[in-house]
């Protein structure tokens, strides 16, 4: 987040907004929190490496997924060559007499420094993150701190009046200095432990960096003539200068502002180029993009779309100036962020069952409503030109579908879910199901290894009766449904459920019967065991006292004996949890029934 943003732009910000710079930065700053929280609520649920690009295929399809796929690595690919840039124009403090071409080659060797970098280790670049990151903060503090003695008040109170127009329009171009919290989503899939570091992470961060960002500016506003300001283009290494009152000790801080700034770009240039690579990374897995750009190397880096995000970043560099580059990085950030709180209302009201965020937004829908309207007024003022380059690309995209990515996209999505609820059965759908993705996404998530009785649960038979039966009719649908599904009689397979039950009692306590109470029938055969889940609203009259709405019914060859008391323990487990029975009773369809049997916490017999 800390980078060109903070050390570059307030001078382009305050030349647009003078003194309203600083609510431009303010606002912008507000307009971020719908975004964070989708962002957050809609990564935790699917950490999956591409970010906006990966939530939002599966929300609205490919044809919106490819739109905002491309603008995500744009959006992250421009602010990290914003960053580059800035590493440029610093040079102007080493070297004087550099122009404009001098500090854009700089920006390219940068640009290909962490290249190397992020080819070489995602560990390696972490690090190098942490390190650069401590110093970064510690510099800013102490800017702050002693900054705010050497401020003349009189520059908030003199000069012309604001002018709301261009607030506005400032804060269209400053919202890129905030796009760098949300990047991580792009890199999710390599958090080690999304449950405990990726809320308090983007939270965190967005919090402390919105403080900074706000009292750096005001500090700077306070310490430079307006015209010195507006002019500048390092106004944080120029206002150290005002604080130390010049000579040895100003120059001193001079560089340590300087390096606080080279830090800044160093660390955002380097995430950028970690975070937008995973973009075209997943396009490529869904066969939206070529599939050169999903090939890992052995250590589980790819280094095609690396090389192909740089290559993005060096022509960005080279063609683009500061206010060109700001302007049209926000109006890809905002398009993202539109789509983005748009489909979290999507994936809510659609219901899915396996949509399970770790973090739920707060006031929804408002304040995604809120988000959908500040974004879209937000880009609707960038300008003409913007605009324009919005709608190129975006047909650009839409083509690039039409010509390629129709023939490789084979998935549903929320939205047609949606669709598929409010129109009832006669709805029909077709390619790989969105629900069936997203509980391999959330077993993932969890840390759930697949063991023999979850591959037995995916395929399981359901009966769920919505209506009130009698133990009998309810054996003769279990021998009839296990029966077809096994090649046996169902006729004698529903007698020998009977003569279980008639030999020991199957209900452990009221309401609920579990494995070893429920008939398990041995039969003849070799490697067969099947299981079946029965859920009765009504209930079932399972004797003239006891009523059954939950039962298991399971047949097994005697091979099959040891598998059968791990699937035994597996469901006394289940029953166990306190939280299964809600969920269960929940459940809308028999998919869900099994998503609730399959993600109720137990212990694996490969864990």
């Amino acid at each position: 987040m800390i980078s060109s943003g903070l050390f570059i732009l307030p001078s382009v910000a305050f030349a647009e907004a003078g003194r309203g710079a600083l609510l431009s930065y303010l606002f912008a700053g507000l307009c971020m929190i719908p975004a964070v929280f989708a962002k957050l609520e809609l990564a935790s649920a699917m950490p999956k490496a591409g970010g906006a690009y990966y939530s939002l295929t599966r929300i609205f399809g490919a044809p919106v997924g490819i739109v905002s796929g491309l603008a995500d690595w744009f959006s992250i690919a421009f602010k990290s060559a914003f960053a580059l840039v800035g590493i440029g124009l610093f040079g102007s403090l080493l070297f004087p007499d550099f122009g404009p071409m001098e500090f854009k080659i700089i920006a390219v060797g940068a640009c290909l420094l962490f290249t190397v970098i992020n080819l070489l280790s995602v560990k390696g670049t972490a690090r190098f993150q942490v390190f650069m990151i401590a110093f970064l903060l510690l510099i800013l503090v102490m800017y702050v701190l002693v900054g705010y003695r050497r401020m003349d008040f009189t520059h908030y109170t003199g000069g012309p009046p604001l002018a709301p127009h261009k607030i506005l329009t400032t804060t269209a171009m400053v919202f890129i200095s905030y796009g760098g919290i949300t990047k991580v989503a792009s890199a999710v899939e390599e958090v080690k432990d999304i449950r405990r570091t990726l809320v308090p992470g983007f939270l965190g961060a967005f919090v402390i960096v919105q403080v900074l960002y706000l009292l750096v500016l005001f500090v700077t506003i306070g310490a430079m003539d307006r015209q010195a300001l507006a002019a500048s283009n390092s106004p944080l290494t120029d206002a150290a200068v005002i604080f130390f009152s010049g000579g040895l000790i100003g120059s001193a801080a001079r560089a340590a502002v300087a390096a606080a700034g080279l830090l800044a770009f160093f660390t955002t240039a380097n995430a950028g180029i970690l975070s937008a690579s995973r973009v075209p990374m997943a396009m490529s897995r869904d066969g939206l993009l070529p599939r050169f750009l999903g090939e890992m190397s052995p250590k589980g880096i790819p280094r095609a779309a690396i090389l192909s995000t740089s290559a993005f970043m060096i022509v960005v560099i080279i063609s683009l100036n500061v206010k060109e580059l700001a302007r049209v990085a926000s109006l890809f950030l905002l398009l993202v962020f539109f789509l983005e709180n748009l489909g979290l209302i999507v994936m809510r009201i659609s219901h899915i069952a396996t949509y399970q965020p770790i973090f739920r937004s707060p006031l929804f829908p408002v304040l995604q409503i809120f988000g959908v309207l500040s974004y879209g007024v937000l880009i609707a003022v960038q300008g003409t030109l913007p605009l324009l380059i919005a709608a190129g690309f975006i047909a650009i995209a839409l083509i690039w579908y039409l010509v390629y990515g129709r023939g490789g996209w084979s998935r549903t999505s929320a939205f047609i879910s949606l669709i598929k609820r409010v129109s009832g059965p006669d709805f029909t759908e077709t390619g790989e199901d969105l629900e069936e993705e997203l509980l391999e996404v959330l077993m993932k998530r969890e840390d759930i290894q697949e063991d023999r009785f979850d591959a037995l649960v995916k395929k399981a038979a359901v009966l769920d009766y919505d209506r009130t039966v009698n133990r009998e009719q309810f054996f003769a649908d279990v021998g009839r449904v296990l029966g077809e599904r096994c090649g046996l009689d169902p006729v004698k397979l529903a007698e020998k459920f009977c003569s279980r039950e008639e030999q020991t009692s199957t209900l452990i306590y009221p309401g609920v019967a579990i494995p070893h109470a429920i008939p398990h029938v041995v039969i003849e055969g070799e490697s067969i065991f099947d299981l079946l889940l029965a859920r009765a609203r009504f209930g079932i009259r399972w004797s003239d006292t006891e009523v059954v709405y939950t039962a298991f019914a399971m047949i097994g060859s005697r091979d099959e004996r040891t598998f059968h008391l791990q699937a035994l323990m597996s469901i006394a487990q289940i029953l166990q949890n306190p939280g299964f029975l809600k969920t269960w009773n929940g459940a809308r369809n028999e998919r869900e029934l099994r998503t609730a049997v399959l993600l109720t916490k137990r212990r694996r017999s490969n864990e």
